[in-house]
């Protein structure tokens, strides 16, 4: 899909990767843009640039998604793109109390499912739209440091899987975005050697894959094109990967 005269709306708008995507969307000739984040400040800051709309935003909330599609189509008609683009670091383990889980979830899944509600019968009823939807490399493969980040990036995964199998046919494209490490608010002050093994993104960088991986209308966006190879070796033999993952682990974390 071309961005050109497209209304697009991103969430997470206001800094890194959604920040970046709006400015390029932008260049690109779309039609409009909204951005959402928790907060003005920033958001309204970016929206300027783009003359686009701002509109504050908890994902975490299916009352907020509702707001933010009504504000953006009474704004400027019809959505043809959704990027589903905000997350959180609230790392932890299986013993990690319940509300942190569920905030990960909140945030990493059910913002999807949120928007997805509302907008895929929409764009297969019009026979057109696109949802992106903002995961991780940690939902193809893994996270050697925290299991609530891994599994609800996981599930984001499966859940555009299940768009794209439901409307495919229907006009409506899914891609997930998958990056390794980029360089945003997110991950300041974690900027480790297993992270950025295959190399630390910049915001703009992985905005030109994510336009041309639409262009194309493929499934997967790799900005760090060795997350293919590092699947296919999952896949090939699953338990000498999960002994790989424990010794990086121990290389980088110890044994705990």
């Amino acid at each position: 899909m071309k961005i050109a005269g497209k209304n697009i709306v991103i969430t997470g708008g206001a800094s890194g990767i959604g920040k970046a995507l709006a400015e390029r969307f932008h260049a690109e000739g779309a039609k409009s843009i909204t951005v959402a984040d928790l907060s003005k400040g920033p958001l309204e800051e970016v929206a300027k640039s783009v003359n686009g709309l701002a509109v504050v935003c908890n994902v975490a909330s299916e009352a907020d998604i509702q707001n933010l599609i009504f504000k953006a189509e009474q704004a400027y008609g019809d959505i043809d793109i959704f990027v589903s683009n905000a997350g959180l670091a609230r790392y932890g383990w299986e013993e990690t109390a319940n509300e942190t889980w569920q905030l990960n979830w909140d945030v990493h899944v059910m913002a999807h499912v949120y928007a997805a509600r509302v907008l895929a019968p929409k764009m297969a009823a019009r026979g057109e739209g696109y949802l992106v939807n903002t995961a991780s490399a940690a939902g193809l493969l893994s996270q050697i440091d925290s299991a609530t980040y891994a599994v609800t990036k996981h599930a984001a995964i499966a859940f555009a899987e299940t768009m794209s199998i439901r409307y495919g046919d229907k006009g409506v494209r899914v891609s997930v975005l998958c990056p390794q490490q980029v360089r945003t608010g997110m991950t300041e002050g974690r900027l480790d050697a297993v992270a950025s093994v295959d190399g630390t993104l910049e915001p703009e960088e992985l905005a030109d894959c994510v336009v041309d991986t639409m262009d194309k209308e493929e499934f997967l966006i790799l900005p760090h094109p060795q997350v293919r190879e590092y699947m296919q070796r999952k896949t090939a033999d699953y338990d000498r990967w999960l002994k790989g993952m424990r010794k990086l682990r121990d290389r980088f974390l110890g044994t705990n």
